[in-house]
């Protein structure tokens, strides 16, 4: 996973609420094994609607995603998060995101950030109104700046941490390697070890 720490540029006003990870990414995506490959199938039955956000050129290059309240419920699938990362976004701004899909995020290198809905409405407004707008998420500050917005959001300490890291599961385990290999020298030939 790579590190994060800001994300800088361009925003999708998305705008809706309760998005579920089957419209993120629908199961007939599923069928791969691969954690790449996923951009295209994002919002792939909304996009079949021409005016939908995503078709509008003027939004090309985007890499951030805001949202409506709620973002990210339903089933548990990790691969709308593969979506989402592997279309280029690097952070979804959103008033609230269902737990699971905010996690997930975490551990594949989203930023997933929670702000009033007021200011999610002044920034939805603003890059509406002017799609070349620049939106910087800045993990280190734990801010967001935008056009009429300059606000702070809440991240914990370790989530910040594996972010600014790139620390995915493996790559926090990892850390521990020397100890886990002491640890593993010293215990008895005759129980489980993994080295």
């Amino acid at each position: 996973m790579e590190a994060v720490k800001t994300v800088r540029g361009k925003a999708l006003p998305l705008g809706f609420s309760d998005v579920d990870t089957d419209q993120i990414v629908a199961s007939d995506a599923l069928k791969r094994i691969e954690r790449t490959g996923f951009g295209h199938f994002l919002f792939a039955e909304w996009q079949e609607d021409p005016d939908f956000v995503m078709n509008k050129p003027e939004y090309d290059g985007a890499v951030v995603l805001i949202a409506g309240d709620n973002f990210g419920c339903g089933s548990s699938r990790e691969h709308a998060v593969w979506a989402i990362s592997d279309y280029g976004f690097g952070a979804v701004i959103a008033p609230s995101f269902a737990d699971i899909f905010k996690n997930n995020c975490t551990k594949n290198g989203i930023l997933t950030v929670e702000l009033p809905e007021e200011t999610i409405k002044t920034l939805l407004e603003e890059v509406r109104r002017d799609p070349e707008a620049e939106v910087v998420v800045d993990l280190e500050g734990r801010t967001v700046s935008g056009p009429g917005v300059d606000e702070q959001f809440i991240v914990d300490d370790f989530t910040r941490h594996r972010l600014l890291n790139g620390l995915d599961d493996v790559g926090l385990t990892l850390a521990y390697e020397e100890d886990i290999e002491k640890f593993e020298g010293t215990r008895p030939s005759y129980l489980p070890s993994v080295l």
